[in-house]
């Protein structure tokens, strides 16, 4: 092996590393915010807030390392294909730790309200399905996992589920009056904080898939695109 092979493959396997370790503090992250959230703790939503600066320069590491080897080792194939990947997987990854500061900014706008117990209830379980999602869709990168990848779909639909289900009490609540109309919105906006957390998971399982077998989305949308393009021409030609 080259000099120069051999480097490139100590480059990728730390872009591995340290896409792993950046996915590892958005699992922490998730349950941190939550408990910043349902105990109104002020102290600790400054922290993460503060803290975010950190995850962008992190994730601004690993583009950085990604773009210097599409630039100077033109990987081809599977090497391509992870390297391209690590760049969409840090920026998700760097979103998903945003997220989490706009849910301590929500629990910061929301201080000194109480929420009922069914609210905080629906919360944690947000939460802990938003950790559970993530955590399979690292593992599936770390091991390079296509068919824990592929089942991440089917587990976020619970957090669909659950998404639904907190609105509608959130509705309940501020009906029965036991929010005001403030701390409804904010609630709101948390709800959509959580459920795209689950996104973003399912997002990287999408890129593990893309990475070990070239399956993408978007393959599926084309080829309906295509073959209704040329049933429409078997049509205009009929």
């Amino acid at each position: 092996m080259t000099d120069l092979r051999k480097d490139f493959h100590q480059d990728l396997e730390e872009i591995r590393n340290l896409v792993g370790r950046l996915g590892a503090f958005v699992i922490e992250l998730i349950p941190r915010v939550t408990q910043v959230l349902l105990d109104q703790d002020l102290e600790g939503a400054e922290y993460v807030v503060l803290g975010d600066a950190d995850v962008d320069a992190r994730a601004l590491d690993i583009e950085d390392r990604a773009l210097r080897i599409l630039a100077l080792q033109a990987p081809v194939a599977g090497d391509l294909r992870e390297v391209a990947s690590a760049l969409k997987i840090s920026a998700d990854m760097e979103r998903s730790a945003d997220l989490c500061c706009n849910v301590c900014k929500a629990a910061r706008r929301i201080y000194g309200h109480e929420l009922d117990p069914k609210l905080r209830g629906i919360i944690q379980k947000l939460s802990d399905q938003a950790t559970k999602e993530y955590r399979e869709a690292l593992d599936s990168y770390v091991n390079g996992d296509a068919v824990k990848a592929a089942a991440l779909p089917d587990i976020d639909g619970y957090l669909d589920d659950l998404h639904r289900q907190f609105l509608q009490q959130i509705i309940e609540s501020h009906s029965n009056g036991t929010i005001d109309l403030q701390v409804a919105v904010q609630l709101a906006l948390v709800a959509r904080f959580y459920e795209r957390l689950g996104d973003h998971a399912v997002n990287l399982g999408n890129k593990v898939r893309y990475i070990t077998t070239g399956w993408m989305p978007e393959q599926e949308a084309l080829a309906r695109l295509r073959e209704r393009d040329e049933q429409s021409d078997r049509d205009s030609g009929e």
